[in-house]
Parts: C-alpha cells; sequence; structure tokens
C-alpha cells in the first residue's frame, strides 16, 4: 500500500516516517504523474494559498480531485484541511473543494499562540497529541461529514467517506495513530479503487 505526501510545501518528511510507521510505504510526490501510482494522499500543512497557487500552477487541482473522485482517500492536515475545503472564510474561491465544510483560516492565531493539546477521535482508542500551529478551524459541516473531534466547541478534525481532514499536525509527534486510521481508510478503498467505482 503506498500513500503518497504532496510535497509542495510542509512537513513532508515528518507524514513519511509516520505513515511508515503505521504500516505503509511513503512516497514523496513532486510529479502530477506520480498519483497514478498511489492508494492515498496526504495534504500537508504550509501556507494554504501558496500551496493552492503551487498546485494550479503543476496541475496537481485537477489531478487530485480526479484521484479523489476515483475513490481514492485524501487527508488534509492544516493547511491541507483548507486545501480541501468546499468554503472558505473570508475568500471568494476556495481550491479543491472536495469536503462540505466551511473553514476559518488561522483561527488559532499567529506562530508564537501555537500550542500542544491532546484530543480524544472518534475511532481512536486514547486521546492523541495534537500540535496546532496558526491552525483552521471548521466553522460548518454538510450532512454528509462526520465530525470526529471538537476543541473549545470548534470542529477540529472531520470526515466525509474516503477523505479526512484535521486542523492541527498529527506529523509533529511520535504518535503514528492518525496516520494508522488514515492507512486503515486506504485498506478499506482498495477493493472499490480496484473495482474502478
Amino acid at each position: 500500500m503506498k500513500i503518497g505526501v504532496l510535497a509542495l510545501q510542509g512537513a513532508v518528511a515528518e507524514h513519511i516516517r509516520l505513515i511508515e510507521k503505521a504500516g505503509a510505504e511513503g512516497v514523496i510526490v513532486k510529479r502530477l504523474e506520480q498519483l497514478d501510482e498511489l492508494d492515498g494522499l496526504i495534504i500537508p500543512g504550509g501556507e494554504s494559498t501558496t500551496i493552492g497557487k503551487l498546485m494550479r500552477r503543476y496541475g496537481f487541482l485537477e489531478g487530485i480531485r480526479s484521484f479523489a473522485g476515483s475513490g481514492k482517500p485524501v487527508f488534509g492536515t492544516c493547511a491541507g484541511l483548507i486545501l480541501l475545503a468546499d468554503e472558505i472564510d473570508g475568500q471568494d474561491e476556495a481550491h479543491l473543494r472536495l469536503m462540505d465544510m466551511k473553514v476559518v483560516r488561522n483561527a488559532y492565531g499567529r506562530q508564537r499562540e501555537s500550542f500542544e493539546t491532546n484530543l480524544p477521535i472518534e475511532g481512536i482508542d486514547e486521546p492523541v497529541r495534537a500540535v496546532f500551529i496558526r491552525a483552521p478551524l471548521i466553522e460548518r459541516v454538510g450532512d454528509g461529514v462526520r465530525v470526529l473531534c471538537e476543541y473549545q466547541g470548534s470542529i477540529v478534525a472531520a470526515r466525509q467517506g474516503h477523505l479526512l481532514a484535521a486542523s492541527f499536525h498529527p506529523e509533529l509527534t511520535d504518535d503514528e495513530r492518525m496516520h494508522r486510521y488514515f492507512a486503515d481508510m486506504v485498506t478499506e478503498s482498495l477493493p472499490m479503487q480496484a473495482s474502478g467505482k
């Protein structure tokens, strides 16, 4: 099972390390054609506007839409969550528009207001260590979106079918359980991928 990490910006090596700790093969994705080799994809943190521009420039916007449209799972963390959203507060245009949710950028303040906390995630037994850095939050979700976690009354993790989003950086800890959760989603999707549904 191959899970790629989009390597336009962000903590790519850290995601690869935890993908492999979770038992899958990690692939650094720099070229559009690499998507064809993958069973799942992680869009890491960084600056969502910059990543969005680079995705448009290199054809990843349509490529990832097609990838997700074929039933292959996608996991967005921090800026990746913003890129998945159907609507971004204060912004006319969203990016991938794959998940039925409205997000607020930098909802938890500036870099110096970063923090760590333990979060209970639906589907994971023990609380997960979460690192918030200029993190977004999910303001609204549609009917098909399952809220996996809230922090201080705001949604910080959600799932819509084969799409997963988290406000925080799970890759900046030694806890691979969010990556294992995503790897399990990829495993579940493999029969449907094989049948072309």
